[in-house]
């Protein structure tokens, strides 16, 4: 009985002392990080040269809806995913939280021929791109990559390739992405596993939009910061 008497005035004790934090945790940040802004870290290079690993992005939980915290289920509809956005959204395929760009909205005709893209039988616009975009990069990444600057529907972008990647996926034929559905792609076209591997995306499954990146550490060198991406937007 002693021992049990001890036990609950220490809980008693803990609870008085944590009680306010605990609180607040449960109250404010849960529903602020489900429902409002979060943060996700980025482990891969599906998004290079845009985005890197090791970058800490912060993600606008409202740009496409008011969620119930801790669901999917939408409270308010705020707006859609567009063309060109970066968007953090749940794999269809198996539930984990992905970072990609949206390539086709609903009712769009999408083609790729040889890494260009095709929007409603135009050919998207490809030009070269300043060697800032791609600093960030490991210095053997950029030797053996390709890389180029894509108009999508006025949205200017980073994208990259790498030939030695052995990959079926850089072409395919004619897809239309069916109502209340999208089609997302990584810009590192040739390591990403996007819509070309598990489909189209549900409108359900946009958990919100990837705006800026806060901090940045090299994960491979000794988690070295990399102070010039720290609060820079995300094109």
């Amino acid at each position: 009985m002693i021992m049990k008497e001890k036990i609950t005035v220490f809980i008693k004790n803990q609870w008085r002392e944590w009680r306010g934090t605990i609180l607040f945790f449960l109250f404010v940040v849960v529903p602020v990080k489900s429902s409002l802004a979060d943060w996700n870290w980025v482990p891969t290079g599906s998004m290079n040269p845009t985005i890197v690993e090791g970058d800490l992005v912060y993600v606008n939980k409202l740009a496409y809806d008011l969620r119930f915290p801790l669901t999917l289920h939408s409270l308010n509809h705020i707006s859609d995913p567009e063309r060109g956005d970066i968007s953090v959204l749940f794999s269809p395929e198996d539930d984990i939280r992905l970072v990609k760009r949206v390539i086709g909205v609903p009712g769009d005709e999408i083609e790729m021929r040889s890494n260009i893209l095709f929007i409603n039988g135009k050919r998207l616009d490809y030009s070269e791109i300043s060697k800032e975009h791609t600093k960030d990069l490991e210095e053997e990444l950029r030797r053996h990559s390709l890389f180029a600057e894509e108009n999508l529907d006025g949205h200017k972008h980073a994208v990259m390739s790498v030939p030695a990647v052995p990959t079926d996926k850089r072409s395919f034929t004619r897809l239309v992405v069916p109502e209340g559905h999208y089609f997302v792609m990584g810009d590192n076209r040739d390591v990403s596993k996007d819509s070309r591997f598990f489909g189209f995306v549900e409108r359900k499954l946009f958990i919100g939009e990837a705006t800026n990146v806060i901090v940045s550490f090299n994960k491979l060198d000794k988690y070295q910061p990399r102070f010039g991406r720290f609060f820079t937007s995300l094109d």
